[in-house]
């Protein structure tokens, strides 16, 4: 789908590209920021300021944080995931700042297409540990911002030609890619390891 929102394809729709991208990088932006702010909810419910809870839920994102770095590293298979797409015939019904929002609140959610890396687990997970919805849509949205991003290497993508070098483009850098989640899932999962000690010690 993020191949489709180039130059050439919304020439080909007589759509803008810059209207819909922005379009898609609010959406996603929104969308991420709506469900953060939902999870933070939830973890306002939780009794997170009792020391035992809050070891248990800082403990259960490290978990979910170094079971990400062993995926993205190949040593487990990918998480389980359902194989829903957004409806690309939306690309030829609608006007393009409303795919563009409709398919940017999609992936900037993350949960309702499919799952392509386990660190969105661990975002979840630490969207309920900011114990609130300001700090739940916080994390949501720079996980939607993010995601989005990707979209804007794809600005110079005018001609078939360069549709096709993007295409090889991206694929020589999704090692690359697997190696920066991996390391961010890293991060997570020490910082989450040197959080539960400080709270056992403490």
């Amino acid at each position: 789908m993020l191949s489709s929102i180039t130059p050439l394809g919304e020439r080909g729709r007589a759509s803008r590209w810059p209207v819909t991208v922005a379009a898609y990088l609010t959406g996603s932006a929104a969308g991420g920021l709506a469900l953060g702010a939902l999870l933070g909810l939830l973890g306002a419910l939780l009794p997170l300021e009792h020391r035992a809870a809050a070891v248990a839920a800082t403990a259960l994102l490290g978990v979910f944080a170094a079971v990400a770095v062993a995926v993205e590293a190949g040593r487990l298979p990918q998480l389980p995931t359902w194989r829903r797409q957004v409806d690309e015939d939306w690309l030829h019904r609608y006007r393009g700042w409303v795919y563009g929002v409709g398919y940017g609140a999609q992936l900037g959610v993350g949960v309702v297409t499919i799952v392509t890396s386990p660190l969105l687990y661990a975002a979840l997970a630490l969207a309920v540990l900011g114990g609130g919805p300001l700090a739940g849509a916080a994390v949501g949205l720079v996980f939607g911002a993010v995601r989005a991003l990707p979209v804007l290497a794809l600005r110079g993508v005018t001609t078939p030609q360069r549709l096709a070098r993007a295409h090889r483009g991206l694929e020589r850098r999704a090692p690359a890619a697997r190696t920066a989640a991996a390391a961010t899932s890293a991060v997570v999962s020490l910082a989450a390891a040197a959080q539960v000690a400080a709270l056992v010690t403490g």
